[in-house]
């Protein structure tokens, strides 16, 4: 009995094998049938109201699953609003909204959002401050009440103030101790100078200097209907969602002079060469930085896509470069950073220490090379689809078209971007893939940054300029 079943497994195991022998010249002979064409995002209807104190409503009826997804949107609120001795500010800000209101506590707040089948949080980016909620459509009017009481009324509790700032102290010693960490924050600094762009992280001295009285203060002053939107989106009528948000927002009032709109950053300097400490380590973490463009400007749509066919897949450049052909990483990455005001042109990856300086020669070869040569036929085409059908699937969800209309608005993109995106993609040239590169990517404008131990890297990079040394 055992020899006839290891018989029959020994036949079926070569069985696959011998099958696809057989059958292997029909399955060659037959030709890949080709790509459909691309489906861009078709713009949605979108319904729009200012209600009486200069808030704004979208509204996004969608057929599907019996939800409604809110994202309230409050422009300037970010880490843009941040002044010097508190950067980073607008993260814990943010995180501290659904930790208590005038009415209820942390833990009543949670167990209500779960009760309407969904939820409530906050988050921060560099431009904004975007609180995002949901619930079944039953219960639409009942989260809206709430949306409103988190944005409207946090009362920042003192204990929840102090852990809050002790959670955030333990979460900066532990990325203090990471080099990319410290790298982001170096070549942040090195683009932006002292513009708030460039001060994103916190520091323990800004953690500690936060008060309850400062978090009350920086809402009153950031958080206005005059510099608000609201987007509704799923299985809601569009009359009933403008009636949620009148009964809910109508009656906010702005406090106070409204926060100056943000100035672009200072055109940068030469740029820097900063070689920071991290003896005995056995690889380097290395960034190239320089001054990109904001969200809106003429330029932006080619240079996504150049950013994506640089340095911003699997398939990038770079990342073919150093970690396929060379070896020298497990990733590599590059492109453009793109806020309301500004932006930058950001690369990096993590090498090991005898490739540090060849490293920067591959970046900057590649970053030469997209800058003089036109971008071959096939290659624009893979780009193009992996760009369109990245949009597509991130944006299925409500919830996502919901977020993604709010954050176009808060870098200064008009709803009709969300539909006009991918087509625009599509129109993109060789042309101007190579002339947006040519002039954003000029290796002259970069700033370098290496995280690593100075024995193992310092003579690598000499051909690079005057590295200054420090610890931080």
């Amino acid at each position: 009995m055992k020899k006839l079943m290891l018989t029959l497994a020994v036949s079926l195991a070569f069985a696959p094998a011998a099958f696809a022998a057989d059958t292997a010249p029909a399955a060659k002979a037959q030709a890949m049938p080709a790509y459909g064409a691309d489906k861009p995002i078709p713009t949605p209807k979108i319904v729009k109201k200012t209600l009486a104190n200069g808030m704004t409503v979208w509204v996004v009826p969608r057929k599907g699953l019996p939800r409604v997804d809110y994202v309230l949107a409050v422009r300037g609120a970010g880490f843009v609003a941040d002044d010097k001795s508190h950067p980073g500010f607008a993260n814990l800000l943010a995180s501290m909204l659904n930790e208590g209101t005038a009415k209820r506590d942390s833990r009543a707040i949670a167990e209500a959002a779960q009760g309407m089948g969904g939820s409530v949080a906050a988050g921060s980016s560099s431009d904004g401050i975007s609180v995002q909620a949901n619930a079944v459509a039953s219960q639409a009017p009942a989260m809206m009440a709430l949306l409103a009481e988190v944005t409207r009324s946090p009362n920042f509790p003192a204990k929840e103030v102090e852990l809050a700032k002790a959670n955030a102290l333990q979460a900066l010693r532990a990325a203090e101790a990471t080099p990319r960490f410290r790298a982001e924050r170096a070549i942040g600094q090195a683009v932006y100078g002292e513009h708030p762009y460039g001060h994103t992280q916190p520091t323990a001295e800004a953690i500690a200097s936060v008060t309850q009285e400062l978090l009350r203060a920086e809402h009153a002053k950031r958080f206005r209907p005059d510099r608000a939107l609201l987007v509704i989106t799923g299985q809601i009528q569009e009359a009933e969602a403008i009636k949620l948000a009148q009964a809910a927002f109508g009656d906010w009032k702005a406090t106070g002079p409204a926060l100056p709109e943000p100035s672009a950053p200072a055109a940068m300097g030469k740029p820097a060469r900063i070689l920071l400490q991290r003896a005995n380590s056995v690889q380097s973490t290395i960034r190239v930085g320089g001054p990109g463009i904001q969200a809106s400007a003429a330029d932006q749509v080619p240079l996504r896509l150049a950013s994506t066919i640089l340095g911003g897949g699997f398939s990038s450049r770079v990342n073919l470069n150093l970690r396929e052909a060379k070896g020298y990483t497990y990733g590599a990455s590059a492109g453009a950073r793109m806020n309301r005001v500004g932006g930058a042109i950001v690369g990096g990856a993590d090498v090991r220490n005898e490739v540090t300086g060849a490293a920067l020669t591959e970046y900057f070869g590649e970053y030469k090379r997209i800058g003089s040569e036109l971008v071959p036929a096939d290659e624009m085409t893979m780009n193009k689809r992996y760009v369109a059908g990245g949009y597509l699937i991130s944006n299925q969800l409500q919830g996502a078209v919901a977020n993604t209309l709010a954050q176009n608005w808060l870098i200064g993109l008009p709803p009709e971007f969300l539909g006009q995106y991918v087509p625009l993609i599509q129109k993109v040239t060789p042309q101007q893939v190579r002339d947006v590169s040519k002039k954003y990517f000029s290796p002259e404008a970069q700033s370098i940054v290496v995280v690593g131990d100075p024995a193992a890297v310092s003579e690598q990079i000499k051909a690079y300029g005057e590295f200054t040394v420090s610890e931080k």
